[in-house]
């Protein structure tokens, strides 16, 4: 006989939600009326504000226009981060019913109260938060098209003079409907691309459908070409820590994808930061640098995990070739990915023979896979080897593949 096994709640233990344990079971979502929580707004606001700051301290000036992604499946997890810290950005406040905390709509805050530029906020939505959450989509719209109606001159409010200029009001952007992702996988994982403009451009083709004001994925390529001419960082937060950036192929499409984009736009790579959310109380706003780095040394050439993951055979093999793809991806989309990020990876995972043993025993194709990307590494001028052991060791395992 079967037992049925009751559905639990949506969340991330490590967000302080011990309660969607154990994991495993069909979740449900929360009330898409009451997102943003006020707990997510009070999240939302400080990251804005750190983000901003970290930005005038670095680039010695306000950040007028940013790229903030958001994805269905965090905001689930959060109660709505992501559209929290974008209306933060614009200077938009939530609006909650006293008595069951949905939103009721939101408020703009005077300029003075924010002693700042108004961010000229662009979101680009996945395909799953679009499909879950069209009333965010209708509030950040919303708001955006509040903000531009305000009269208020281009250096306090550059969204609101653009439009003035004959420029487009529409700020969210996704792909099709019935479409996801952002259409650089495809390309990555078959190797059909020559440039970095050319990842940029299915980044492109891919996310520019415009939603809002009655627009449900309209094709607005130019429009949204337009937004990534114009801004000046590139913003993805990470909301738990129980996963990371080199373990899903979703980091480097959305960040990446941008990244490619903007530079072809703009001719100049532009600020990515990615943020650390997990712990409410106390957001970490970080580079994509930082972050890559961090992720490289604490994870990807530890020790802990590569013994961890070999006591999974097959699939162990797997995640370590598939960490090294998301690795190779993100250099081919952003500039985060140094020589020696490639030099630790391969001194890791090629030339510790007990590691390389294990992967050709329980896996022979990904040890082959591994080589071959790190390869292409090489040959796309992603990666300068410092030694040419490493060299010689990767053209070794390709030729006896």
């Amino acid at each position: 006989s079967q037992t049925a096994v009751a559905p639990g709640p949506s969340g991330a233990p490590t967000r302080g939600r011990p309660d969607v344990l154990p994991t495993g079971r069909n979740f449900f979502s929360v009330d898409a009326r009451a997102v943003p929580t006020p707990t997510a707004w009070a999240l939302g606001w400080k990251s804005a504000n750190l983000l901003i700051e970290k930005h005038l301290q670095d680039h010695g000036d306000w950040p007028r226009s940013m790229l903030v992604t958001a994805w269905g499946t965090a905001n689930m997890r959060t109660g709505g981060d992501d559209i929290a810290q974008a209306l933060a950005l614009m200077g938009v406040k939530p609006t909650w019913d006293s008595a069951n905390r949905r939103v009721t709509g939101f408020e703009v805050l005077p300029e003075g109260v924010l002693g700042r530029p108004r961010v000229d906020v662009t979101l680009r939505i996945s395909g799953f938060f679009r499909d879950a959450f069209p009333q965010l989509v209708a509030l950040v719209d919303s708001a955006a098209r509040a903000v531009q109606a305000l009269d208020e001159p281009e250096e306090i409010n550059p969204a609101a003079a653009r439009v003035r200029a004959g420029g487009s009001a529409a700020r969210v952007y996704g792909s099709k409907p019935g479409a996801y992702g952002a259409g650089l996988q495809a390309l990555i994982d078959e190797r059909i691309w020559s440039e970095r403009a050319d990842l940029g451009n299915a980044y492109l083709d891919w996310g520019g459908y415009a939603y809002g004001a009655g627009q449900e994925g309209e094709a607005d390529r130019d429009g949204f070409a337009a937004r990534l001419g114009q801004v000046e960082a590139i913003v993805q937060n990470q909301d738990n820590r129980e996963h990371d950036i080199l373990d899903s192929d979703d980091y480097y499409q959305f960040e990446g994808g941008a990244a490619a984009a903007v530079a072809s736009l703009q001719g100049r790579d532009r600020p990515i930061y990615h943020n650390d959310h997990s712990r409410p109380e106390r957001p970490v706003i970080r580079s994509l640098d930082e972050e890559i780095a961090r992720v490289v040394r604490s994870r990807v050439v530890n020790p802990k995990w590569i013994d961890g993951v070999k006591r999974h055979g097959y699939k162990g093999a797997f995640e370590i070739a598939a960490t090294v793809d998301y690795l190779f991806a993100f250099a081919a989309t952003t500039r985060a990915v140094k020589n020696h990020h490639f030099d630790l990876v391969e001194e890791a995972v090629l030339a510790d023979e007990d590691t390389r043993d294990f992967i050709a025993e329980h896996n022979a194709p990904a040890l082959r896979e591994i080589a071959e990307r790190l390869q292409e590494a090489i040959d796309r001028g992603l990666w300068q080897p410092r030694s040419n052991s490493a060299r010689a060791r990767i053209e070794a395992l390709r030729r006896s593949a």
